[in-house]
This record gives structure tokens, C-alpha cells and sequence, in this order.
């Protein structure tokens, strides 16, 4: 494994170490998958897109199942029904099994490298991948060893790369101060920050250790030391976890001191101490096998191998051996087949120690930079994951977690990665933003470092705009607040943007033709400040929905927090209170399910055979809701993407998922929750703040949403005098999200809220 960023440079190097006509990289072959055949037969055949992306999405995409056309109709009771009723459709199909599995282009092996003893067109025939410089073999991975070259990995490790960015940001920040830089190779394994991190299971984003499997093995075993780390790469794996194993390990660890650990017998004590007596690793089973019975090191890597292959005849003949030569040494024929009973049963589950240390040792790398310069690994990782939406949408929480501040991109600050600020802060990379590439956010950079910040959207629109940076990604840049110092807010940007790029593109033409101003200045020279006239700002909901379609995600707030004054009346709880409770004890009386509402918005939908699983996020964290098909048919007009709802349902624990999971039984529009709950609407109006809104404009606003049955009581203060006006109950009003979104542009979020009657949920 190498940094994803140097790997590149290890290939370069074997390719001038061992001769270029000697070393290659390896090609793959892409097959046409039940999914892709559909959509190149459909588009080849003429159909409208939307046509061929519906039947496309009906193919299920289940997670370790080789998808067929064949598999899909089977298992997708509308996809057979349409195959059934309309002849294009089935036409479509009938076709696309005939071209499925076929090869449909090839492409370069993520890691694999084969160096020859001679030329390597002794061996195997090469390709030139279309726009690559470099050609590869025309054997696939398993060809190219049946010819009997050697396959090597050079994979890159995203954590290598973290690693290194956050050090060198350290470093960099304590050189400044005068401070020994930090060694990451030379950390001390004790450090009280790190492991009290580790027991906290704090360790979102931390290499080997964040799923919640792992949190929840390391909440039972509470490491405190290097070879606990070290055990938890080994135990978290199937075999452990299923052999009883784990829970060996962590009671032992956990046992009284006058409870002595079983060793076996006492020449092992000194191999299976740091294991509490249990054999983990399958050094250790060399190790009992050189101790016991006297083997030599390769004699007891012969055995290990025997162990992992189970072949019975082959294990007769080792337990006879084994048991021979431990008697010879004093101990007991009976001791020692049970010794090596225990040995075999374990060698299938043992793990390779020295694998298991060196992703330890980068796990707790990982976890010292979190604990002790959150910020600059934190900033590290989501440089890493940029491109990753989803990824990024779990760090974002994670900073807000850590009390690290996110602050929006901003063309005047913010570099192509994300960068550590003042106070405990991150700035949002440009890089980031859709339509951006590295070299538009670089150009951006550097025309800020050479002629100073920007001044003006028509400044920064001849200066970076043209052919390096077009209308899109500016509008992109602008949807993102990256443009916000530049002018009144984004709608007037936007408006504002094409003169804005006019000008551009009349500096380009000017500089083209060597033309300069009457003063002698190019005609590029940054331009004045402009004067960007004022349009009226957007509510939330659409600065979400506009940094959702340029960030892909939201930024600044979540949709779901117009509605966190209304949530203790129409919801049990907010997610994360769910969420964070902590687990059943396994074996203890779980009790019954516990019916809970809860509201956010959809994050995603994912189907598995029979059932579909629906992410829900209300900005606090996300739950699983599990669906029959049959409900979520009945409710699927309601569970589109990103539409805002409340689920009621059965909460459980789900030891799959090792987490919390809702059985739906009901699914609401958010809004007609509130407006079947909602009594009241109390609105704040201050005229030294609320400086646009007038009794005309509040009349309009509420106009359209009569009649209804919340009575509108607005607090007005003005000139330090302040009064409760009660509108006439001809004036009550429906609580539509029109009318929430209306009064968050006038007012803001905390300007008004809806009363209700009765206790909280």
C-alpha cells in the first residue's frame, strides 16, 4: 500500500529500476452488466432516455448478488409485469440478454504490475488503452500468472495520504511556533488522548475503526493499550465473532485478578499472555508448536498451512506427529492432543499477526491525529473524500460533533483542498464544488495570490473567467456561497451574472486584439467595484436546495431545521436521541418494540429483494426504515428523494446492522402533520430589524393559506414600544410549507413559530 498521491511515482520507479520494455501494468475487461446492456440497447435502438432510465432503475442493485436480466424479472414484480404488457419493453430486454456479460471495453487494473525476467512481449501481447501513455497486458490478472509472471499490488491507501496532508499541516502551523515538528513514525503508544478516544468510540473516520460492528467491539473491550488495537483488526471478522471467540477475549480481559487465566500449560504462558490464553494469531500457533513439541520455524509453518487447508487425512497425520513429539518433551499425550484440538480449531480463525500490527499501528496514527489536531486531520479527510458526496455528508457531521466549525467556501480564502482556520475551523474546499475541477480552483488561487482578493463579481469574472472557468461552475461557485463577499446575496448574483461574464468576455476579445484602455492599462485590469443591485434574498429551503445541487449536500443548515421548533410536537424524538441510546446487552430480555414517529428527509432508498430500506436524516443523524414492498408501494408517493416526512413504526435493535431500524407502519407529508396539529402562529416583527416587511406585504404573505384554524398573534415592537396583536379569527391560516418558506425569507427561522395544544410527543 502507498499514498494514493505517490503511487503513481513507486510505478514510475519500477519502470526505470527493471527496464520499461520489462514491467506493465495489467488490463481489465468490462462486461455489460444487466443494468448497463439496457441503457447502451436502448440508446442504440432510438428510445427516449427516460424511457430506458426507468426500465434501467427497475433492475435491483443488490449489494453481493451478480445481477441478470434473467435474476431482475424474477425478483422485480413491476419490471415482469411491464416485460409482459408492452412490446417495446420487451423487445428492449430480449435484445439486452443477448448482448449481457459481452466485453464492452477494457481498462487498467487498479493496482496490478507484472515485471518479467525479458521483454514482456516474451509472455504476453500488450494494449494501448485509448487516451492512457502507457500500454498494458492484453492477459487479464488470472492469464498473465498462468503464463508465470509474478503479479504484484501496488494499491494506493487513502489513509496513507490523510496521514501525510494532516502531519504536513501540523507541522507547517508548529514551525510557526517555533515547535519541533511531529514524527508520525515515533509516536508514543500510550498516549491518554488517543485511548480515551478509543473507549469513547469516538472514531468516525478512523482507519479499521469506524463501522458500527467496530465501535461496538471496542465499547465491550475498552483497548488501553497498542496490542488491544491489534487484537481488534484480528477479532473483527466473521470466524471470531461467530466461534464465541470474541467474547472469550473480552471476558478474560476483563476478569477479576483472582480468576487466573487458562494458558494450556505453562511453557505457553509467556505466547498467549498478551491474548489472555486465547490462540488469535497464527504466529502463536507456530510459536506453541516450536515450544511444545520442538519444531523448527519452517517445520511450524508447514503445520499453520495444514491447519488452513483442513484436509483430514493431512491432520491425522500432524495431530500424530505433533502429539509424539510433545510427549517426548514431558508433556502429556492427552494434554497434547487437546492442545492441538485447540490449535486446529482456531488456526481457521487466527490472523496474521504482523498484517494485523501494521493496520493497528496506521488505526492508531489515525486516531491520534483525531484526538489531539482534529481539525487538520478532519480537513485531511474530507480533502481525501471531496469527490465522495456521502462520504462528506457523515464528516460534515462529524465536525459539528468535535465542535469544529465548517465555513462555506469563499473564493477571497478558500484553496482547491479543504484548509485549517483560526479557532478551530475548516474552510470548504473549491475543489469540492461540482464543476469545479483542481485546475479552475488552482487558476482561482493563483490569480488571488498574484493581483490580490476579488473585488467585484465582474472582477473575478475577467480575471478567471473565459475558457478556464465558463458559466456554470461561477453559477456553481455562487449556488455554493463562495461568491457571498461579492455581492448583496446569491439571487442578485445570479442575476447579476451575465453581464458579469459579458464584461469577461469583452476583456478576453480585448486582450486577444492587444487593445488597451485610454489610459494605457490592459483591458483585463481587474475591474471596479461594481454595484450589484439587490433582489430579495431566498428562504432556506431554496439556499439548501441550491448548495444541495452545487455541494451535494447542505451546507449552511438542513431542510429539516424549518421544522426543529414543531418537532417535540409531531415526533418521539430527534434521531439522534434515538440513535445514541445504547444497545441491548446480548442475552438480556429485549422487551417489546418501541413505537416512535420521527421526521426528516429521505437521504436515500435502496431495495432488497422483497423489502426497501429508506435512510431518513433530520440533520441530527440518520436511521434505517425497513419497508415491505407492499407498504412502500402504498406510500411511495410520499417517499420521493429529499421529500420531507414522518414515519411512525416498531424501533428495534437490528444485530445485522448493528444499530437502531424502524419497521414503517405509517408514513405522513410533514407539512399536513403540522397543519393537522398546528393551533396557532405566533410572528415576531421588529422595524429595526425587520426593516422590508409592511401590513401590505404581511397581507399578501398570508392571504393565500386562508381560511384555516391557527390563529395568527404577531409581537410587534417598534421605537422601543412593543405590543401582541391577535388577528380576527378571519384571519387564521393554514400552515403550508409555501407559507413557512414566505416567512423565513421576511422573518428568518427563529422570526416565527407554530403553537400547539397539548403535551410534547
Amino acid at each position: 500500500d502507498f499514498c494514493m498521491e505517490g503511487r503513481d511515482r513507486v510505478i514510475e520507479y519500477v519502470g526505470e529500476r527493471y527496464g520499461r520494455d520489462r514491467v506493465s501494468q495489467i488490463i481489465t475487461y468490462g462486461t455489460m452488466a444487466a443494468r448497463a446492456v439496457v441503457r447502451d440497447t436502448g440508446r442504440v435502438l432510438g428510445h427516449p432516455y427516460g424511457f430506458v432510465d426507468r426500465i434501467a432503475k427497475l433492475i435491483p442493485n443488490a449489494p453481493g448478488v451478480e445481477m441478470t436480466l434473467g435474476i431482475a424479472l424474477q425478483q422485480e414484480a413491476e419490471l415482469a409485469a411491464l416485460y409482459a404488457e408492452d412490446d417495446e419493453v420487451r423487445s428492449l430486454i430480449d435484445l439486452a440478454r443477448q448482448l449481457e456479460g459481452l466485453v464492452r471495453n477494457a481498462g487498467r487494473h487498479a493496482g496490478g504490475i507484472v515485471i518479467a525476467p525479458r521483454e514482456i512481449t516474451e509472455f504476453t501481447p500488450l494494449y494501448q488503452v485509448a487516451g492512457e501513455k502507457t500500454a498494458v497486458t492484453q492477459f487479464d490478472k488470472d492469464d498473465v500468472e498462468a503464463t508465470g509472471l509474478v503479479k504484484f499490488d501496488f494499491l494506493g491507501l487513502r489513509t496513507l495520504t490523510i496521514i501525510d496532508r494532516a502531519v504536513r499541516v501540523i507541522n507547517a502551523e508548529r514551525e510557526a511556533g517555533g515547535e519541533a515538528p511531529v514524527d508520525i513514525r515515533q509516536l508514543p503508544l500510550d498516549d491518554p488522548a488517543t485511548f480515551a478516544l478509543l473507549k469513547a468510540c469516538k472514531t468516525i473516520c478512523v482507519f479499521q475503526l469506524e463501522s458500527p460492528g467496530m465501535r461496538d467491539l471496542m465499547r465491550r473491550l475498552q483497548p488501553d493499550s497498542f496490542g488491544d488495537i491489534v487484537a481488534l483488526v484480528a477479532l473483527f471478522r466473521p470466524g471470531p465473532l461467530q466461534s464465541g471467540m470474541v467474547d472469550d477475549f473480552i471476558n478474560r480481559k476483563h476478569a477479576d485478578a483472582s480468576q487466573p487465566i487458562d494458558y494450556l500449560h505453562p511453557d505457553l504462558e509467556p505466547v498467549l499472555r498478551e491474548t489472555y490464553g486465547v490462540i488469535l494469531y497464527q504466529e502463536q500457533v507456530m510459536q506453541i508448536a516450536q515450544r511444545l513439541a520442538g519444531y523448527s520455524l519452517g517445520e511450524a509453518d508447514l503445520l499453520r498451512r495444514a491447519m488452513g487447508k483442513k484436509k483430514a487425512e493431512e491432520m491425522a497425520k500432524q495431530r500424530a506427529g505433533f502429539t509424539d513429539r510433545a510427549a517426548e518433551r514431558g508433556t502429556d499425550r492427552g494434554r497434547a492432543t487437546g492442545i492441538f484440538d485447540l490449535m486446529e480449531k482456531f488456526a481457521g480463525y487466527g490472523f496474521n499477526k504482523s498484517h494485523s500490527a501494521a493496520y493497528a499501528l496506521l488505526a492508531y496514527q489515525t486516531a491520534w491525529l483525531k484526538a489531539n489536531h482534529p481539525a487538520a486531520f478532519m480537513a485531511a479527510v474530507m480533502t481525501t473524500e471531496m469527490d465522495n458526496t456521502d462520504a462528506l455528508v457523515v464528516q460534515k457531521r462529524e465536525c459539528a460533533a468535535l465542535g469544529i466549525e465548517l465555513r462555506p467556501p469563499d473564493v477571497n480564502v478558500s484553496k482547491h483542498a479543504f484548509t485549517v482556520e483560526a479557532g478551530n475551523s475548516i474552510r470548504y474546499g473549491l475543489g469540492a464544488i461540482k464543476g469545479v475541477g483542481q485546475g479552475a480552483a488552482e487558476h482561482i488561487v493563483a490569480q488571488r495570490n498574484e493581483s490580490g482578493i476579488y473585488r467585484s463579481l465582474q472582477d473575478f469574472c475577467v480575471r478567471v473567467g473565459g475558457q478556464k472557468l465558463g458559466r456554470r461552475p461561477v453559477e456553481a461557485l455562487i449556488k455554493a456561497g463562495a461568491l457571498d463577499a461579492l455581492g448583496p446575496n446569491r439571487p442578485s448574483l445570479l442575476a447579476e451574472l451575465p453581464r458579469a461574464m459579458d464584461a469577461a468576455d469583452q476583456a478576453a476579445a480585448a486582450d486577444r486584439a492587444g487593445q488597451e484602455d485610454m489610459f494605457g492599462a490592459p483591458a483585463s485590469q481587474p475591474a471596479a467595484e461594481q454595484v450589484v443591485p439587490e433582489l430579495a434574498d431566498w428562504g432556506l429551503g431554496r439556499k439548501l436546495q441550491a448548495e444541495r445541487e452545487s455541494l451535494g449536500l447542505y451546507l449552511s443548515g438542513h431542510p429539516f431545521d424549518q421544522y426543529r421548533a414543531d418537532q417535540p410536537f409531531i415526533c418521539s424524538s430527534t434521531i439522534e436521541g434515538l440513535i445514541s441510546e445504547p444497545p441491548p446487552v446480548a442475552g438480556e430480555f429485549r422487551g417489546p418494540a418501541r413505537e416512535v414517529t420521527v421526521g426528516g428527509i429521505v437521504a436515500s432508498i435502496r431495495k432488497r429483494g422483497s423489502r426497501v430500506s429508506v435512510e431518513l436524516d433530520d440533520g441530527t443523524g440518520t436511521i434505517e426504515v425497513g419497508f415491505f414492498q407492499e407498504a412502500y408501494d402504498r406510500w411511495r408517493h410520499l417517499l420521493g428523494s429529499q421529500a420531507l416526512v414522518a414515519i411512525s413504526g416498531s424501533l428495534r435493535f437490528d444485530e445485522f446492522i448493528n444499530g437502531w431500524r424502524l419497521a414503517a407502519k405509517d408514513v405522513l407529508d410533514l407539512d399536513r402533520l403540522v397543519e393537522a396539529r398546528a393551533t396557532g402562529l405566533l410572528l415576531r416583527w421588529r422595524t429595526d430589524v425587520e426593516r422590508n416587511l409592511t401590513p401590505e406585504l404581511l397581507k399578501n404573505v398570508l392571504e393565500p393559506h386562508r381560511p384555516g384554524r391557527c390563529a395568527v398573534t404577531v409581537h410587534y415592537r417598534h421605537n422601543g414600544g412593543q405590543a401582541r396583536l391577535v388577528l380576527g379569527s378571519d384571519w387564521s391560516i393554514r400552515p403550508a410549507r409555501e407559507l413557512r418558506e414566505r416567512l423565513s425569507e421576511l422573518v428568518g427561522n427563529d422570526g416565527f413559530r407554530f403553537v400547539y395544544e397539548g403535551p410534547r410527543q
